[in-house]
C-alpha cells in the first residue's frame, strides 16, 4: 500500500525535504539577511566573481521608496568593510551623511561657488597595458569620451564629427602639455586652439576655433555659468580616497535640470581613483595591485544612487556603459540604484538608444535585487528580468525588507535584516515620523 501523500506550504518546505532546497552562494562573504527557502543568504561579488558563479561583479538595485531597498544599500557597505572593501557614492540627495558619520568620515558636499572642486578630468583608468604610449593614448581617449558625453547631455543632440574631432585634439593638447587637464584650461583650448592642432586636421586655427565653438560653449557652463566652483579646477586638496568610504554629496543641486552631468563628473572623478587605488582581479583571484606606493584596495564598490538621473542623457548614458564594462579590469563591482523597472525604458523614446544603453547596463550588472514593485511593472519586469511566472507574481506583493535577488541564473527569496546598532545608519524616513521639515 503506498504512504499517503503529504501536503506542505512552501514556508516549511525547506524543513520538510532539507536536501532539495537551494544550496545558496556558499559561506563566503556578508550575510544579508534570511533565504526565505533556507538558511542565512550571504553574497559577496568579488568572491562570486573569483569562484566563476559570475562573470561580472555589477548590481542594479530597484525599489519603490519605503520597501528597503536604501536600508540593503547602506547596510551591505556597512558590513563589507568587515573583509576590507571599501565604497565610494556618487549620493544625489545626501541620504548617507549618517553611514558617513559612523565611518568617521565627512561626506566631500559639492555645491555651486563652493571651496570643494574635484577636477573630472584627473587621469582615468586605463584597460591598456603598462606602457607608457598605450597608456597616454588611452587616458587621452577617456577624457575625450567623457567631455563628449558631457556635451551631448547638454546639447541634447549628437555631436558632429568636426565637433568631436575639436574635443579630442583640445583635450590631447592639454594633456600633452605636462600639466593635468582641467576643463578652464580645454574650454581655452577649443575657443583658442593651437595651430599644430589645426594643421592635424588640415585646417587653420578659426577654422577650427569654429568647429569646437558650440560644444566650448557648452561646457563652458560648467568653468563660468550657473555651475561654476565644482569641477571647474584642479581636485581640492586633502581629500581621501583610502578611507573606508568616500561620499560625494549633491544634494545642493538634486533638483538641477543638469543633475545627470554633475553625476557624470563626481562619477568620473571617482573612476580616476580607480586608477590609482584599484585591484585588477580575475578567475583566478587577485591579478595584483597597481604599480607604485598606492595603497592596495581589496575591492572597491561603487554607488550610483539614483542612476536614473544618468540614463536619462544619451551621452552620459554611453559613458556609464562603457565605465561599467571596466568593472573587471579594476576590481570594481559597481552598484546601481533605481526606483522602477520601467527606468530602464524611459531613459528614452521606444527603441532609442539610451533604452538599449540602459537594457545594456542590466545586462553588464549579474546580480539584480528587486524590491517590491507596482502593479503595473510587472510585465516590463518579467520582460526585462527574466521573471518566471511565480516570481513575476511575487514582485508585487513583496513585504517591506523582502526582495527577489537573481544572481546568475539563480533566484532567491531574501528578507533583509538588520542589526540594532544599524537602524540609525539606515533611517531616512525619521523626519517624516517626528514631523521635522527637512
Amino acid at each position: 500500500m503506498a504512504p499517503a501523500a503529504h501536503l506542505v506550504t512552501t514556508r516549511h518546505l525547506g524543513a520538510a525535504y532539507p536536501f532539495a532546497s537551494e544550496p545558496g552562494l556558499g559561506g563566503k562573504g556578508i550575510v544579508i539577511g534570511r533565504d526565505l527557502l533556507g538558511g542565512a543568504f550571504v553574497h559577496d561579488p568579488f568572491e562570486l566573481y573569483r569562484s566563476g558563479i559570475l562573470t561580472n561583479p555589477n548590481m542594479v538595485v530597484f525599489g519603490q521608496i519605503g520597501r528597503g531597498k536604501s536600508a540593503f544599500v547602506k547596510t551591505y557597505l556597512w558590513r563589507q568593510a568587515v573583509f576590507g572593501r571599501t565604497a565610494w557614492v556618487v549620493d544625489p540627495k545626501g541620504e548617507y551623511g549618517a553611514l558617513a558619520a559612523a565611518w568617521g568620515v565627512e561626506p566631500v558636499a559639492l555645491r555651486p561657488g563652493g571651496r570643494i572642486r574635484l577636477n573630472p578630468l584627473d587621469a582615468p583608468p586605463s584597460s591598456e597595458g603598462n606602457r607608457a604610449g598605450p597608456v597616454v593614448e588611452e587616458t587621452i581617449r577617456r577624457r575625450s569620451e567623457l567631455l563628449a558625453s558631457l556635451a551631448t547631455a547638454s546639447l541634447g543632440r549628437a555631436l558632429l564629427p568636426s565637433e568631436r574631432t575639436a574635443v579630442e585634439l583640445a583635450v590631447a593638447h592639454v594633456s600633452e602639455s605636462g600639466t593635468t587637464p582641467t576643463l578652464p584650461l580645454v574650454v581655452d583650448a577649443m575657443l583658442s586652439p593651437s595651430t599644430i592642432a589645426a594643421r592635424t586636421v588640415r585646417s587653420d586655427r578659426a577654422g577650427l576655433a569654429a568647429d569646437g565653438r558650440q560644444v566650448a560653449l557648452e561646457l563652458r557652463r560648467l568653468v563660468a555659468g550657473d555651475l561654476q566652483g565644482m569641477f571647474d579646477g584642479p581636485t581640492s586638496p586633502g581629500i581621501d580616497l583610502g578611507g573606508p568610504l568616500v561620499v560625494l554629496d549633491l544634494s545642493a543641486v538634486y533638483h538641477s535640470g543638469a543633475l545627470g552631468v554633475l553625476m557624470t563628473c563626481a562619477a568620473a572623478w571617482l573612476q580616476a581613483g580607480l586608477s590609482r587605488n584599484g585591484l585588477r582581479i580575475s578567475n583566478g583571484g587577485p591579478a595584483g595591485p597597481p604599480e607604485g606606493p598606492e595603497k592596495r584596495a581589496d575591492g572597491v564598490i561603487v554607488v550610483v544612487d539614483e542612476a536614473w538621473a544618468i540614463l536619462a542623457n544619451l551621452g552620459v548614458a554611453r559613458w556609464l556603459q562603457s565605465s561599467w564594462k571596466l568593472s573587471r579590469a579594476f576590481g570594481v563591482a559597481n552598484v546601481a540604484v533605481l526606483h522602477r523597472v520601467s527606468d530602464l525604458d524611459s531613459a528614452g523614446p521606444a527603441g532609442s538608444e539610451q533604452v538599449g544603453l540602459a537594457r545594456g547596463l542590466l545586462a553588464d550588472s549579474e546580480t539584480t535585487v528587486v524590491y517590491a514593485q507596482p502593479t503595473s511593472e510587472v510585465e516590463r519586469a518579467r520582460e526585462l528580468l527574466g521573471l518566471s511566472t511565480t516570481e513575476a507574481e511575487l514582485v508585487p506583493n513583496l513585504h517591506r525588507g523582502v526582495a527577489l535577488w537573481k544572481v546568475g541564473t539563480r533566484s532567491f527569496l531574501v528578507q533583509h535584516l538588520l542589526a540594532p546598532a544599524e537602524t540609525r545608519l539606515v533611517d531616512t524616513d525619521g523626519r517624516m515620523r517626528t514631523g521635522a521639515v527637512r
